[in-house]
This record gives structure tokens, C-alpha cells and sequence, in this order.
């Protein structure tokens, strides 16, 4: 196992886009017991939205980066539309979230710290973010501690939001 002493999150570029790629793949859930997805599962086409031709105008994202300039993990969010919805799709202005930490950094707080840094740097450009997560995934609990809550749920998937600060102060202000 690495042990990983430092790193660094830098944004994600476009030129990342083959590690995003392993990241999304990395970030299909398999429960303990259960076989790995089959690689190309990320070519399908409700998969592949996540990541395909990254570098649009609203994509957004960070990677984590070791000290030997390895990327380790990767969180980003991608604004969709309702006639291309991924899992986790609330609405046209909410963009959903993707993280992931390659297996030997996991349990490092990596993706903590990924996922914090994206909260900060687009709560002032949108309202919410949301994601998809199935019931057993662990990273729900993260997700939960982070400030999402459960919005809809559809077999063992959940769909969850987190409101941004901006949003919660113009709510505050309507009252």
C-alpha cells in the first residue's frame, strides 16, 4: 500500500481528461463481496456523459496530485440538461457531482478534501450541487457529514443535494 505523506489539488484540466476517465471508472461502486464493473462500462453512453469531450464551458473540477506528480483522485461537476440527465439530476441549474480516489489512496481523506474544495469554490456560482449514491456505498456517510441530503430515491440509488451558502443566506433574507 502507498502512504501518502503530501499532495497538492490543483484544478482539473482538459489535458487530465484520460485520468478522469479512470476516475469515473474508479467511482462505480462495487460492494465488498461483488466482481468489478467490466472497464468499457464507461462507454456507455449514461456513464460516459460524465466525463466524455471534458472541457465545457460549465465543467469544473480538481485533482489531487502526490508528491511525484501522480494524480490520485479527481472531483468534478458537470452541468446537464434535462434531455441528457445523468443519475443524480435535480434540475437544468444543478450540477451533478463526480469523485474519486484511486484504490491505494482511499481512506487518506482525499476525497474530502476534494470534495470541500469544489463546495467552496462553486457555492457562490450555484445554488445547489447534487449526486447519485447507492444506500451501501460508505461515501454516503461523507456526502452526509458534507451538508447533502437525500432529495429522491430510486431502488438502492439516492439522489442527494447539497445547498450552497449563498443559497441558504438568500433563503434566510426571504423569510
Amino acid at each position: 500500500m502507498n502512504k501518502l505523506t503530501k499532495y497538492k489539488v490543483r484544478t482539473l484540466l482538459p489535458t487530465d481528461q484520460s485520468f478522469l476517465w479512470e476516475m469515473l471508472y474508479q467511482s462505480l461502486y462495487v460492494p465488498k463481496d461483488g466482481a468489478p464493473f467490466e472497464r468499457n462500462i464507461v462507454n456507455q453512453a449514461d456513464i460516459a456523459r460524465y466525463v466524455k469531450d471534458w472541457g465545457r464551458a460549465d465543467d469544473s473540477g480538481f485533482v489531487a496530485v502526490d508528491e511525484n506528480d501522480h494524480l490520485v483522485g479527481a472531483v468534478w461537476l458537470r452541468l446537464f440538461k434535462k434531455e441528457e440527465k445523468g443519475f443524480g439530476y435535480v434540475d437544468d441549474k444543478t450540477p451533478e457531482l463526480g469523485v474519486a480516489v484511486s484504490p491505494e489512496y482511499r481512506g487518506k481523506g482525499i476525497g474530502t478534501v476534494l470534495l470541500s474544495r469544489l463546495i467552496k469554490a462553486t457555492e457562490d456560482i450555484y445554488e445547489c450541487i447534487s449526486l447519485s449514491v447507492t444506500v451501501e456505498n460508505p461515501a454516503l456517510r461523507l456526502y452526509q457529514r458534507l451538508g447533502f441530503e437525500a432529495v429522491a430515491k430510486c431502488g438502492d440509488s439516492i439522489t442527494m443535494k447539497r445547498k450552497s451558502k449563498t443559497c441558504c443566506r438568500q433563503a434566510r433574507l426571504a423569510c
